[in-house]
């Protein structure tokens, strides 16, 4: 089933900031009735970096997040220009350096997710930093940051407690308990 169901018959741009764009489409849906979608485009890929040191410690960013109206511990993450600026894994160093002060000497992609498809076309590039160096953070304007370096199985935890509940955080930490599981990650 790969075709695609839906049929467009109309759309117009109802909102637009340099970070996204929302636009509402008339359509056709899979069963032939008129309907509307409205669809989130995101100008930037989502950049996540799980942080593992050598004595399997990892760092969270704790902030509060406006759209949630909550605090949030979570990888250190933020957005990378997709077109005719900074690749993701440029976006990544430079946001784990703006957050965290660290510089990791070895990156591995670790995985890619979309973010909320129903109604978004998010895209979260994440990867794995390890060989670090501390050196000082540079936070924007905008963030109020507090970070934490804590052990790995420690930051597992509160994913198994529901105290980390942003998405990327959360596959992320998962994926990594499960590449030292199966003995793929030491």
């Amino acid at each position: 089933m790969e075709n695609n169901p839906w049929k467009i018959t109309g759309e117009k741009e109802v909102y637009e900031n340099p970070w996204i764009a929302l636009t509402e489409y008339d359509v056709l849906n899979p069963a032939g009735k008129k309907g509307i979608y409205g669809k989130v485009h995101f100008k930037n890929t989502a950049v996540g970096i799980m942080v593992l040191d050598e004595e399997m410690n990892t760092y969270l960013v704790g902030q509060y997040r406006f759209p949630l109206q909550a605090y949030s511990w979570e990888i250190p993450e933020g957005g990378s220009l997709i077109a005719g600026g900074v690749a993701t894994l440029d976006g990544a160093k430079r946001e784990l350096l703006e957050e965290t002060g660290l510089v990791a000497a070895h990156w591995q992609p670790l995985l890619e997710m979309h973010l909320s498809n129903s109604v978004s076309d998010e895209k979260a590039i994440i990867y794995l930093a390890t060989g670090l160096t501390q050196q000082e953070a540079e936070p924007e304007e905008t963030e109020q940051l507090v970070v934490r370096k804590m052990p790995f199985e420690e930051v597992y935890q509160m994913v198994e407690k529901g105290e980390i509940t942003d998405s990327m955080s959360v596959a992320a930490i998962i994926k990594v308990k499960l590449m030292l599981v199966q003995g793929r990650l030491k």
